[in-house]
């Protein structure tokens, strides 16, 4: 059995005046909520044998804070194809993963995370693919399990075990609070 876990970066900030998308940092919102997520994970037990993360600026100052609220370094390959990424990249890099990663961390952007969700989840009548296609937040996390190989991963062959947003942690996180 493989797990996949989907990270989104932490909200980032439209107000600083950055020349590119790819140099835009989190704002304070992001930082707490990555925090936050990053100690959710810590006391599930979530574990990864491989990470891979696109190197935009607020994916790494995500990681930064996911690691201080989980306790350890995640210490991810910077991939520059999962910067904004479509999910059928996304799939290309994960079949890629070394056969022999059990548990993998997977860190980027919408809508290709939310699109690799749905499109490895069957649709049908699970409430957790149904909340991913609602919204799939910044800071959220989708897991993943899969029978197999990373290789032969194929649409609709997964099965959603978690998705865990920040405002399920603390509402004051959720879309209406500051």
């Amino acid at each position: 059995m493989k797990t996949l876990t989907l990270l989104r970066h932490a909200k980032s900030g439209w107000d600083d005046p950055v020349a590119r998308d790819f140099d835009r940092p989190l704002n304070a919102k992001g930082k707490r909520a990555a925090a936050m997520v990053g100690r959710h994970m810590r006391s599930l037990g979530l574990a990864f044998d491989h990470a891979i993360a696109s190197p935009a600026v607020r994916v790494s100052e995500t990681l930064e804070q996911i690691e201080s609220g989980y306790g350890r370094m995640i210490a991810p390959t910077l991939d520059r194809r999962v910067y904004l990424a479509s999910a059928a990249t996304l799939l290309d890099v994960v079949h890629g993963f070394p056969a022999d990663a059990e548990s993998a961390l997977l860190v980027g952007h919408n809508p290709g995370l939310e699109d690799l969700v749905l499109m490895l989840v069957a649709d049908g009548a699970d409430p957790l693919r149904d909340a991913v296609e609602d919204k799939y937040p910044t800071a959220s996390i989708a897991e993943l399990q899969f029978e197999g190989d990373w290789a032969d991963i194929t649409s609709a062959t997964a099965r959603l075990t978690r998705f865990i947003r920040p405002r399920d942690l603390d509402p004051t996180l959720g879309p209406d609070a500051d």
